[in-house]
């Protein structure tokens, strides 16, 4: 049976259990987590494992980085199954802060972001969104100060608001982008998966096959706009509620006009029934 990681959840036994990880020389690795953990989860963990002599998995769902009318409270909570998983993975350590550890009474502070953090995409639609994001990420690495922080490129502009962040702050964390875990029929992995009724989860792979197709299209020269128009207009006929489908440049997530302006990145957000989904591809 694998050994359970160590759980701290105060910043005094955090505090503690780092400096006895640090005390053999360890380089240590940061995997931020809101929990309900799937394989996307697990492979950044096993990223992690390959770059880190110690991995450390945060587990704190972020309450400043919901909006009121988003699903912080129904947001997947799988304390039971994110623990066996993580003792299989061999991680060492699990911070799982409540929230008063994180946000004590009177919490005051909060990370203000602009550049890729103001591309017109997620923030356009969660103008709250990367502002919580930063906050608890910067807690979290000078909580922890892990050496590197590992994230998916699911959440792609995240990954880069988070490194453009880790940068400014000389903060001292190397960032990690960790491709995209993909279910067999292409649907990018996601802890919002699970709200999918058996018909939407049938229709969800759409916005990859778009993509796909998309960037095909784009390497054969077509122009952009029609090729995001197509894309757009499959999509909603597939019953999503379409929030985005752009063509960025894949660090800056500036608009471009054509392949030449690349490196390109096709970013896609769409809602179907209630669940709200978002997935990339580089070109």
């Amino acid at each position: 049976m694998p050994t359970a990681p160590i759980v701290v959840r105060t910043l005094p036994s955090l505090r503690r259990a780092l400096e006895r990880l640090r005390a053999r020389r360890a380089t240590i690795a940061l995997v931020p987590t809101m929990g309900a953990l799937h394989e996307g989860h697990l492979a950044l963990v096993r990223q992690a494992k390959r770059r880190a002599s110690k991995v450390v998995v945060s587990i704190f769902v972020n309450p400043t980085q919901f909006a009121p009318h988003e699903d912080f409270g129904s947001y997947p909570r799988t304390w039971k199954a994110d623990m066996a998983k993580l003792a299989e993975a061999k991680v060492d350590l699990v911070w799982h802060p409540d929230v008063s550890a994180m946000y004590p009474q009177g919490f005051a502070t909060r990370i203000s972001t602009e550049g890729p953090a103001m591309a017109g995409l997620e923030d356009r639609f969660r103008p709250h969104f990367f502002g919580g994001v930063t906050t608890v990420v910067g807690k979290l690495f000078i909580q922890c100060r892990p050496d590197l922080a590992l994230f998916g490129q699911k959440d792609y502009q995240q990954l880069k608001v988070v490194t453009r962040m880790a940068a400014d702050l000389n903060l001292g964390v190397k960032i990690i982008g960790v491709p995209i875990v993909r279910e067999r029929d292409g649907l990018a992995m996601s802890s919002r998966n699970v709200y999918l009724s058996i018909e939407q989860r049938a229709v969800a792979p759409t916005l990859y096959s778009v993509m796909k197709d998309a960037a095909e299209r784009l390497r054969k020269g077509n122009h952009l706009e029609a090729v995001l128009a197509d894309g757009a207009r499959t999509i909603e006929d597939a019953g999503f509620s379409l929030d985005y489908f752009e063509a960025r440049h894949a660090e800056t997530l500036s608009p471009v006009r054509s392949i030449k302006d690349g490196p390109v990145r096709f970013l896609v957000a769409a809602k179907i029934g209630a669940t709200r989904l978002i997935d990339n591809i580089g070109v």
